[in-house]
C-alpha cells in the first residue's frame, strides 16, 4: 500500500432498515418478509466507511439529528476510524433513514431514502471544513444532498487544486456548470442514462454515454457495469475493465459504494485512473458477497488477495 494523502467526503448519513422478502410487493399489496436488520446507511457514510476500511484517513462532512440514530453515526465513525471533526449534530432536525426491500434469491433491491437531517447541510457547513478539503487528496460528494450544496463542495475543492469525485447517485438534471466542476463522475449505467438519454446496455453504449458526459465538462467518467465492470473514459483513454469474482451474490445493496470508496482510495495513493478502477472492481466484488451496505465494504487485506489471485 502506498501513502495515501486525505479523503474528505460530503455526504448523507441514514439508518438503513433492510427487509428481505421473496417477491417485492405491489401496490397497495402487503407481503411477509423472511428477514429484518437495522444498520448505518446513506452513500457518502458508506463510502467513508469503506475508503477507511481501505486504509484511507477519512472526514466525512454532514449532519445528522441528536436522536438515537444519530447516536449510531458517531458511534459507527468512531468504531471505523472515520474523522467527525464536520459531522454535526442538528437538534432542528430527525436523522435519515432508508427502506431498503431485497428479493431474496437474487440480492435485486428496491430503496427510498429520506436524508433527513443531512438535507439542512449548508455552505457554512462546507465552508467550515475548508481546510481539510484544501490538505485532502480527494474530494468526493454524491447527489443525496441538495445539488446546490454538493455544486459548492465541489466548486470549494477545484479551487483548491484538490480532485474532485462525483457519484451522481440517485441520478437527476444537471447542468454544465456543475459537470465542469468534476473531475471524475461514476454513474452507473441506469444514472448514466438518465443523465444522457443514451441507452446504457452494452459497453459501447457505455462509452457513448461517457463521450457525452465529456462534452459537458466532466474530465473522466467511470460507468459501472454491475458484473461487466466498469468502463473508464476521457480524452485519451477508452478502457473496459473487466469485473471480479469473489464468490456467490448475495446483496448488490452498496456495491456502488464499495466501487467509489475504492476509487477514491486508488486516486488517493496516487494510482493512474485505470488502476483505481481495477481497485474499485475488486472491492466492489467483495461487497456484494456479504449483506449489508456499510457492514459489507470489505478489508484492504481481503481486497489485495482477491487482487493478487486473479493476476
Amino acid at each position: 500500500m502506498s501513502f495515501a494523502g486525505p479523503i474528505t467526503i460530503l455526504g448523507i448519513f441514514v439508518v438503513d432498515l433492510t427487509f428481505e422478502t421473496r417477491c417485492l410487493p405491489e401496490w397497495g399489496e402487503t407481503v411477509l418478509g423472511s428477514a429484518f436488520r437495522l444498520g448505518p446507511g446513506g452513500k457518502g457514510s458508506n463510502q467513508a466507511i469503506g475508503a477507511a476500511r481501505l486504509g484511507g484517513r477519512v472526514s466525512l462532512i454532514s449532519r445528522v439529528g441528536k436522536d438515537a440514530f444519530g447516536e449510531m453515526a458517531f458511534q459507527t465513525y468512531a468504531a471505523e476510524g472515520v474523522d467527525t471533526e464536520f459531522l454535526i449534530a442538528d437538534a432542528m432536525h430527525a436523522t435519515g433513514a432508508a427502506a431498503i426491500l431485497i428479493e431474496e434469491g437474487k440480492g435485486e433491491n428496491a430503496i427510498v431514502v429520506t436524508p433527513g437531517a443531512a438535507s439542512a447541510l449548508q455552505r457554512a457547513d462546507v465552508d467550515r471544513a475548508q481546510v481539510r478539503i484544501a490538505e485532502s487528496a480527494v474530494f468526493m460528494t454524491q447527489l443525496e444532498l441538495p445539488v446546490p450544496v454538493v455544486a459548492y463542495g465541489l466548486r470549494v475543492a477545484r479551487e483548491r487544486g484538490v480532485p474532485t469525485i462525483l457519484n451522481p447517485a440517485p441520478a437527476c438534471a444537471l447542468d454544465d456548470d456543475v459537470f465542469e466542476l468534476c473531475d471524475y463522475l461514476t454513474p452507473n449505467e441506469s444514472e448514466a442514462s438518465a443523465l444522457t438519454g443514451v441507452s446504457v446496455a452494452s459497453v459501447a453504449e457505455a462509452a457513448r454515454a461517457a463521450d457525452h458526459l465529456l462534452r459537458r465538462g466532466v474530465r473522466n467518467v467511470v460507468v459501472t457495469l454491475g458484473a461487466r465492470g466498469a468502463l473508464v473514459k476521457n480524452a485519451t483513454i477508452t478502457e473496459h475493465v473487466p469485473a471480479y469474482s469473489a464468490g456467490p451474490v448475495v446483496e448488490t445493496t452498496g456495491a456502488g459504494d464499495a466501487f467509489n470508496a475504492g476509487l477514491a482510495v486508488g486516486l488517493s495513493e496516487g494510482m493512474d485512473l485505470v488502476s483505481a478502477a481495477r481497485f474499485g472492481c475488486a472491492v466492489g466484488a467483495i461487497s456484494v458477497t456479504q449483506p449489508g451496505t456499510a457492514p459489507s465494504m470489505p478489508r484492504r487485506d481481503k481486497v489485495d488477495l482477491l487482487m493478487a489471485a486473479w493476476k
